[in-house]
C-alpha cells in the first residue's frame, strides 16, 4: 500500500508538471511565398486522381451545366460597377414572379464574392458569385426613409442599385442628391423596394431597412439569389440573348 501510494503521488506530480504552462518566446519569423501554378499538376498522382474521380464527376455534373453567356468580364467595385448593377437589376426582374413591382432594388457589394468571366456562365460560376443563403424580399419605405437609405449607401462608398437610380455623392461619402426614374424623392410618398433578407435586417450599415413596412420575405430555398440569377441567365439564353451590363452613372462622385 505504501509503495502504491508513493507511486500515485509521483505520477500526480509528473502529470501536473507536464500540464503546467510553459513560457515560450518568439525568436524569429520566416515566410515563403509559394506560387500555385501548373507545375503542381506535374506529375499527376495517379492514386490521388483515382480517389478524387468519382467526387469530381458528381461535382462537375452539378456545377458544370451552362446557364447562359455574358458579353464581357464583370467585376464588382464601388461606387458603381457592371456586375453590381446587373445583380440589382435581376432583383427587379425577378419581382414579377412574386406579384411585386418595386421601383428600386439594392444588392450589397459584400454579398458579391466572385467575378463573371466573358463567355459561358455555369451554375458553379453563379454559386461563386452568390454563395450565401440570401433570399429576395420586399419592403415599403417612405421617401424620408428612402433618403436615409441612400445616405447610408453613400456612406459605404456605394452598393448595387437598380436602373433608374441617380445618386450624387461627395468624395467623403456624403449624399448630395437622389432621384428615382428622373423624379425627386417625395418624403411623404411610399416606395416599394426589393432587396435581400440580409439587408432587410439592417446589416451592412443599411439600418434604414429596419423601419420598413409591409414586408414580404419568402423563406423557401428556391428564393435564394443564386437561383434568381441562374433563372435570369437561362431566360436570356432561351431568348438567344447574351447577358450584358455596364456602369452608367447610377452613383456618381462629385468633387
Amino acid at each position: 500500500m505504501r509503495i502504491q501510494t508513493l507511486f500515485s503521488g509521483v505520477f500526480a506530480i509528473t502529470v501536473m508538471a507536464a500540464c503546467a504552462p510553459r513560457h515560450y518566446q518568439l525568436t524569429t519569423v520566416e515566410r515563403e511565398r509559394i506560387i500555385i501554378d501548373s507545375r503542381y499538376d506535374q506529375p499527376a498522382d495517379a492514386q490521388a486522381e483515382a480517389f478524387l474521380a468519382p467526387f469530381k464527376r458528381v461535382n462537375d455534373s452539378i456545377m458544370g451545366p451552362v446557364v447562359g453567356r455574358v458579353a464581357h468580364s464583370m467585376h464588382a467595385t464601388r461606387p458603381e460597377s457592371d456586375l453590381s448593377n446587373l445583380l440589382a437589376d435581376i432583383l427587379v426582374w425577378a419581382a414579377s414572379d412574386y406579384g411585386e413591382q418595386p421601383v428600386f432594388a439594392v444588392y450589397n457589394m459584400g454579398g458579391i464574392r466572385a467575378d463573371l468571366i466573358k463567355g459561358d456562365v455555369t451554375y458553379g460560376d453563379v454559386l461563386s458569385i452568390a454563395p450565401f443563403e440570401n433570399k429576395i424580399c420586399f419592403v415599403t419605405l417612405t421617401g424620408e426613409q428612402l433618403m436615409e437609405l441612400f445616405s447610408q449607401i453613400a456612406a459605404t462608398g456605394g452598393e448595387g442599385v437598380s436602373r433608374g437610380t441617380e445618386l450624387v455623392v461627395t468624395k467623403d461619402h456624403k449624399l448630395l442628391s437622389a432621384r428615382l426614374h428622373g423624379q425627386e424623392i417625395d418624403p411623404k410618398a411610399d416606395y416599394r423596394v426589393a432587396t435581400i433578407n440580409y439587408l432587410l435586417e439592417g446589416n451592412d450599415k443599411m439600418t434604414a431597412f429596419r423601419k420598413g413596412t409591409n414586408r414580404v420575405s419568402p423563406t423557401e430555398a428556391s428564393n435564394n439569389t443564386r437561383f434568381l440569377i441562374m433563372n435570369y441567365f437561362r431566360d436570356k439564353q432561351a431568348r438567344g440573348e447574351v447577358v450584358d451590363a455596364k456602369a452608367e452613372g447610377r452613383i456618381t462622385i462629385k468633387e
